[in-house]
């Protein structure tokens, strides 16, 4: 990112926010359950590994979908890829709020989980190419859109959650239906010649062994990521308003590491030797948020505790696979992002089956292992990631100073 052009990351074309605020709708369908997740057992008689299904349906057709995501935007082109992407959400998350049977839920979701894998696979490409101030401005913006998005999906899902169930999937319909007029006006259709990408393009790019090790990687760090979002509700035993807010720091915390202190981490210390590092003392976070999980309180300061190093994770990962190839990065994205999506696709379920079979600590002592394993993962294949921390040192430079440059 070396090079970017000086200027302000917040002074962008008309385009790029109304690309900007629909990501921040999209990434709030993340956590947006989160809050109403009892609310939905106890309301449609549904036991928690069946509720826990919502976050898996979704997940796992949104890390299938990836996979010709970049197939159909190089076909149809990216406009048209994030319209089709939103127009889904929109549909499914009204199908989701008018179903009578958590088993629709479930389905409905599914759908939703398409529609957001067409639109977040497009938008940073969209973002990138149409975003003044050089590519570094833009991932700062997507960022800054992911982190907010994040964190306020939990506060919006406890509030409406209070009225019902219903109430945050109504309200992604609204939002996501402001978000699709706002792309359908103002994002231009590209005048470039589009290059058919072949559907096997994704498939062959795990077969480079970087992209493969940080691949596997995030599928298990994915693991601990998920049961700390989508377990926690339950043995908190808040309302949907305590859960919002809970996850609402969660997902500060999480954008703030994101944003400023992963880009400031990779400028002094290379990329593999921050994962190694930050995954260990996640499992920590983990074990203690087990060992203490019928204490409310201590609770959520490791829930807060966990956002912290989620952000600087998620951050340094997508930096490194960046790197990791000279494949587009389309193609490498959808890649990665398919495998990854897996594990948080299983987590939710797997923890609400071993708190009833075990106990609510064993769910974390999963969580915290998955991590550890990711972290091995990646101590064993640091020969091939070598390149990764090349290009590594300095990383985030360009970011901070944007950031630095808008803050005088």
């Amino acid at each position: 990112m070396s090079g970017t052009p000086q200027g302000s990351v917040w002074r962008q074309p008309a385009q790029v926010w109304a690309v900007a605020f629909a990501c921040v709708v999209a990434f709030m369908g993340i956590g947006l359950v989160d809050p109403i997740l009892p609310a939905i057992a106890d309301s449609l008689k549904a036991s928690a590994v069946e509720t826990e299904l919502l976050f898996t349906s979704y997940l796992l057709v949104t890390g299938l979908a990836m996979l010709i995501t970049s197939w159909v935007s190089s076909r149809i082109g990216s406009k048209a890829t994030l319209l089709v992407g939103l127009g889904l959400i929109v549909v499914f998350a009204l199908l989701c709020a008018v179903s009578g049977g958590v088993d629709w839920v479930i389905g409905f979701r599914a759908g939703w989980g398409l529609g957001n894998a067409l639109f977040i696979s497009t938008a940073l490409a969209t973002i990138v190419g149409a975003a003044s101030g050089g590519s570094g401005a833009a991932i700062v913006l997507y960022e800054a859109a992911l982190g907010l998005g994040i964190a306020i999906g939990p506060l919006l899902g406890g509030l409406l959650g209070e009225v019902s169930w219903r109430g945050p999937f109504f309200g992604v319909v609204a939002l996501m239906a402001i978000g699709f007029i706002a792309v359908l006006a103002l994002v231009r259709s590209s005048g470039e010649k589009r290059e058919p990408m072949p559907l096997s393009a994704p498939f062959r790019a795990l077969g480079r062994p970087a992209l493969a090790i940080l691949a596997v990687a995030a599928l298990f760090y994915n693991i601990g990521f998920f049961v700390l979002l989508a377990f926690s509700p339950f043995p908190l035993g808040f309302g949907a308003m305590g859960i919002g807010l809970t996850f609402f720091g969660w997902g500060v915390a999480l954008a703030i590491t994101s944003v400023w202190v992963a880009p400031a981490l990779m400028r002094r210390i290379s990329r593999t030797a921050i994962i190694v590092i930050t995954l260990p003392l996640l499992a920590v976070d983990l074990v203690v948020a087990g060992l203490l999980v019928a204490t409310p309180a201590a609770l959520v300061v490791c829930i807060i505790v966990g956002g912290l190093l989620l952000g600087i994770m998620n951050t340094v990962l997508t930096e490194a696979v960046m790197e990791a190839t000279d494949l587009p990065r389309s193609v490498a994205s959808s890649a990665y992002s398919a495998v990854r999506f897996l594990g948080g696709a299983m987590a939710p379920p797997v923890a609400a089956a071993l708190a009833n079979a075990y106990g609510d600590t064993v769910p974390y002592v999963f969580a915290a292992v998955s991590v550890l394993i990711a972290a091995l993962t990646v101590l064993i294949g640091r020969r091939a990631l070598s390149h990764i921390d090349d290009a590594g040192m300095g990383a985030g430079e360009d970011a901070a100073a944007i950031l630095v440059g808008d803050a005088a």
